[in-house]
């Protein structure tokens, strides 16, 4: 076994799915081969996040070079982190953490921050010969619950064992995914009626081909996509989009609601305004965060839905408060914006009641241990969680390790037509060869109404 000592740290500008620069990091230890990892970046992102630190260069790379994000770690970064052990997570994330000093990352950039957090457990797994989905488990196990939490019934079975997560799929696209075609970012399917995630996946590619199937029939585009795969048409109302794809899970021959149901991500920020929704599929219309609820109640009446993302906007706390009154004990409400991935978010979410899920993205806070420190507190509260990729993604495959190391429960990507999002999903299918590595898929919902 090689020295998990770290010896070279070295960064690079590379490019993510939307022809945008992002940070790759690579870190050697003695005597082994680099481990490396690339930072995805957000479109719909929260005003809350951690940031990236972009050139500003205005005549090179539309001002989004990351060639200082870069510099920083192949000066500043390097220069703490040779000669440290890779396998000290935890301290490599502080020393970053303080290295920064800043509350948001913003000096050295949480891109480069993100970069070398993760490539050191690249770098540890090359030490020590073993499998990326170990590393990360072995750090998870460092991160045990504060209080058991049995009596948590929504969450109780999960982050326990290593577990092969319930996908949640874009089949359409709008809002800051698709330009704007619709007011709404995401139309999602989980097929919460499989048993194993190679069927869940065989359904879900099944349903998407229906989609454009019957997006084409009706006149639609049925092949251009969005940032994330899912099809982008323009249809006439953000209510159609359920239709077709309660029509494509028929099509499948699977059943709406059983086999599988349906996710929104509202990404309500992106319409939001001096205090009202502004829906442009509708003409502008202005509605209170009541009439947002309304119609979002009446579409859980009516529709096979399980899981709404950012009913509302990230700092309308009041109007959470109401939907989570409303529906929290229906559907999963998750709050993205609304949380950004920070444990003091989530508190404070926990402790007003609003939502009863999180989404989890690495690049919302910047490094493992912060992420891996709200991903534990929303377990003990009874929150689910939800990993999660960004809209500009790469072939890094972390998040599919970390998802089975941490037994999470759920991942949501993006959609199966381009091969950012597929990298994902294919290591999933890799990593369900091991029999030791469970399924839960949807009986995670079982505490819903």
């Amino acid at each position: 076994m090689a020295s998990t000592q770290i010896k070279t740290v070295h960064a690079r500008e590379v490019f993510d799915s939307r022809g945008r620069p992002t940070v790759e990091v690579e870190i050697a230890c003695e005597g082994s081969r680099p481990g490396r990892a690339i930072v995805p970046s957000g479109a719909s992102t929260g005003v809350f996040e951690a940031l990236e630190l972009r050139d500003g260069d205005a005549g090179r790379l539309q001002g989004l070079g990351v060639r200082r994000a870069v510099e920083n770690v192949n000066t500043e970064i390097r220069s703490a982190l040779v000669g440290r052990d890779a396998t000290d997570q935890q301290a490599i994330d502080q020393l970053l953490i303080e290295l920064d000093g800043t509350p948001n990352k913003s000096r050295l950039g949480a891109n480069a921050i993100l970069g070398v957090s993760l490539a050191a457990v690249y770098a540890a797994a090359e030490a020590e010969g073993t499998l990326a989905v170990e590393q990360f488990r072995r750090v998870w196990s460092e991160h045990q619950p504060d209080r058991p939490s049995s009596h948590l019934t929504s969450t109780s079975g999960l982050g326990v064992t290593q577990t092969l997560p319930l996908p949640m799929v874009n089949m359409i696209s709008g809002g800051k995914h698709a330009g704007g075609n619709l007011d709404f970012q995401d139309y999602l399917i989980l097929p919460v009626g499989a048993t194993s995630y190679p069927q869940a996946f065989e359904w879900i590619v099944t349903v998407y081909q229906h989609v454009g199937q019957l997006l084409t029939k009706a006149g639609f585009e049925g092949v251009l996509v969005g940032d994330e795969g899912g099809f982008g048409p323009k249809l006439t109302s953000n209510e159609q989009a359920l239709d077709f794809v309660v029509a494509a899970i028929e099509a499948a021959g699977l059943r709406p609601g059983e086999d599988v149901s349906i996710g929104l991500d509202v990404a309500s920020s992106h319409f939001h305004h001096e205090g009202k929704y502004r829906l442009a599929a509708t003409g502008d219309e202005e509605l209170a965060a009541s009439d947002v609820i309304n119609l979002l109640e009446d579409w859980v009446n009516r529709y096979p839905i399980i899981s709404i993302e950012d009913g509302l906007d990230e700092d309308d706390w009041d109007g959470w408060k109401e939907l989570t009154s409303r529906l929290g004990s229906r559907v999963q409400l998750i709050g993205d914006d609304l949380f950004v991935t920070n444990k003091e978010r989530l508190q404070r979410g926990i402790d007003s009641g609003v939502a009863n899920s999180v989404l989890i993205k690495l690049n919302q806070i910047g490094t493992l241990t912060e992420t891996l420190q709200t991903l534990r507190l929303a377990l003990d509260n009874g929150y689910w969680p939800v990993v999660s990729a960004r809209s500009g993604e790469t072939e890094d495959t972390t998040i599919a390790d970390l998802v089975v190391a941490t037994g999470a429960g759920q991942l949501k990507v993006g959609s199966v037509a381009r091969s950012e999002r597929l990298a994902k999903y294919n290591q999933l299918i890799r990593l369900s060869e091991n029999a030791e590595f469970g399924y839960a898929g949807g009986a995670i919902f079982e505490s819903l109404s």
